[in-house]
């Protein structure tokens, strides 16, 4: 089903895309696909241009996904794809004693979460086959990670997503219109994976995800 929980913090953020796309921008990606300081702390150009952790900033996406799951202290959740784990602090902040984990391939980016959510977090390639057992986790959340993966690598993602989880909730980035797809061009630094929103749809169903989606647009 679609969702609508990240999107109005994603069109929050003001972008130019054309500094973007004339920035020497091959080499911005080579440098941003390696998710070390560059990416995520270093010059804009390579990423984030400093990804700080705002008291607050991710609570309504997290009251969200707690409303909309049923999530409680009881709960086990986990984040695929987890970056400094900013996400699960506010889940954490909500619901103290709900059982969280966050997997990234970014050694850098877990080295520098919060100290109250660092011991949740442990870097791993979600393109391997996921260390938890069969429907261990209440939900699994992935946001802004999946696009990253070439489509044959999706294909092994969704199966695990399905297998370890009861319920899940992904938002990947798409386009509507040739507008949207160009700003995409010019901004995505590590998109391996680009689809327009009914494409994304249909490998879904190709590929038998069973939870919910949202799509993020730059429009």
């Amino acid at each position: 089903m679609l969702k609508n929980f990240v999107t109005s913090l994603h069109q929050s953020t003001k972008r130019n895309y054309l500094a973007r796309m004339n920035d020497d921008k091959v080499k911005c990606m080579i440098i941003s696909k390696k998710y070390g300081k560059e990416y995520w702390d270093g010059n804009r150009r390579y990423g984030y241009g400093g990804y700080k952790f705002v008291p607050g900033y991710w609570k309504s996406v997290a009251q969200a996904l707690i409303e909309d799951y049923k999530l409680s202290n009881q709960s086990k959740i986990i984040d695929l794809g987890c970056g400094k784990g900013y996400l699960l602090h506010e889940i954490k902040e909500i619901l103290p004693c709900i059982n969280i984990v966050g997997i990234d391939i970014s050694a850098y980016a877990i080295d520098n979460s919060t100290d109250e959510i660092k011991p949740y977090l442990k870097v791993f390639d979600a393109k391997n086959t996921l260390p938890f057992k069969n429907k261990e986790f209440d939900l699994l959340i992935s946001l802004g990670t999946l696009h990253n993966f070439r489509i044959p690598e999706l294909k092994k993602v969704m199966k695990e997503i399905n297998r370890v989880s009861n319920k899940s909730y992904i938002m990947v980035e798409s386009y509507r219109n040739e507008k949207e797809l160009f700003n995409l061009q010019c901004w995505a630094l590590t998109a391996e994976t680009f689809l327009d929103n009914k494409e994304w749809q249909w490998l879904y169903k190709e590929f038998g995800y069973k939870g919910d989606f949202e799509f993020i647009y730059f429009e």
